[in-house]
């Protein structure tokens, strides 16, 4: 394979100082970081006022030898099309995003703070935000009561009148969105994937972040993804999951029981113990030539993360194996012809 930066992901790590974030990084071996705007790693409205706080997230990451090759906006990505906006999105942004609390002002804000991260990204150096989206539709995933398909077509004509102001400000900054495609947004398997790239057109700046993780449980081929969708990988992140056996008991949507609890359907678990085909994966995103980072995601509640985070870059790094050389290609190329010949 051409060779890949690995990168951490570090929204699970916000309990920590960035400075140790980026130091534990740098002793376990990994390339750089996909930095989320959370803790204190990076509050994006005052990198977007302030650069001399912008820079300062650079001097971090260079003083560890680390490359900055994503930020992510996951949570302020939520509110912007939720619905309802309630005490879990209280939960999850910033003050100045919350406000008052109030639906629509909230929504808003979150809008303003999708086109802040990519001013930031731009200042950064950085040409990929990765995120998710929300929905004002997801609360009727289950489809009963029933539900008009107006409602449905409602939702993705909101998503559209939403975000397509955002991607207008990610345009003129020359930054793509990455959205991770996940339970809870516009886009959460396959044909809600298709859906939402015609509800914006196909616009070039709307990608995907390939998570496999969500996929597996939802018995979407992860491989088949990459292929179907190879102009649109814009990130990548790394979890794993492993679906149990079904005992009669343990269901696909978690039955409301935490991570790690045993009688789960599925759960995650440290990069390359789970059920994702990661080789095939690693060479299906050679074949589609993607070229970007490699970002582990730590959410194993099985595992110490200090332990799993430098586990899973090993992991990783042994399928990153160099591609052919040319002399080699060539050489296979000619047996081949002649083998037919």
């Amino acid at each position: 394979m051409t060779t890949h930066p690995v990168t951490l992901f570090t929204g699970q790590w916000a309990d920590l100082p960035f400075e140790e974030v980026a130091r534990l990084a740098a002793e376990w071996g990994y390339d750089g970081l996909e930095v989320a705007a959370s803790g204190d790693h990076l509050d994006l409205r005052r990198a977007d006022e302030d650069d001399a706080y912008a820079a300062s997230r650079r001097e971090i990451l260079d003083r560890h030898g680390l490359g900055l090759f994503a930020i992510s906006n996951h949570l302020a990505g939520q509110a912007v099309c939720d619905a309802p906006i309630d005490f879990r999105h209280q939960a999850i942004l910033r003050e100045y995003v919350w406000g008052d609390g109030e639906a629509e002002g909230v929504r808003r804000r979150a809008a303003e703070d999708m086109m802040r991260a990519a001013r930031v990204a731009r200042k950064l150096g950085v040409d990929t935000v990765v995120g998710f989206t929300g929905s004002s539709i997801w609360p009727y995933v289950a489809m009963f009561p029933p539900v008009p398909a107006e409602v449905i077509e409602g939702g993705f004509e909101d998503f559209a009148a939403r975000w397509n102001p955002i991607l207008d400000v990610f345009d003129g900054e020359g930054v793509r969105f990455a959205h991770e495609v996940h339970p809870g947004e516009i886009a959460y398997d396959y044909w809600s994937s298709v859906r939402a790239l015609e509800a914006i057109e196909h616009r070039d700046t709307f990608g995907f972040n390939w998570d496999p993780s969500h996929m597996m449980w939802q018995n979407i081929d992860p491989v088949g993804f990459i292929v179907d969708f190879a102009d649109r990988i814009y990130h990548v992140d790394c979890k794993d999951t492993r679906m149990r056996p079904h005992n009669g008991r343990a269901g696909v949507l978690g039955s409301h029981l935490p991570w790690g609890d045993p009688r789960r359907g599925w759960d995650f678990v440290s990069t390359g113990h789970g059920d994702v085909p990661w080789e095939d994966a690693f060479r299906a995103l050679e074949g589609i030539g993607y070229t970007g980072p490699i970002s582990i995601e730590w959410e194993d509640a099985g595992m110490d993360r200090l332990h799993g985070a430098p586990e899973a870059l090993r992991y990783v790094r042994s399928l990153l194996w160099p591609a052919p050389t040319a002399s080699f290609d060539a050489a296979f190329r000619n047996q081949a012809t002649e083998g037919t010949a």
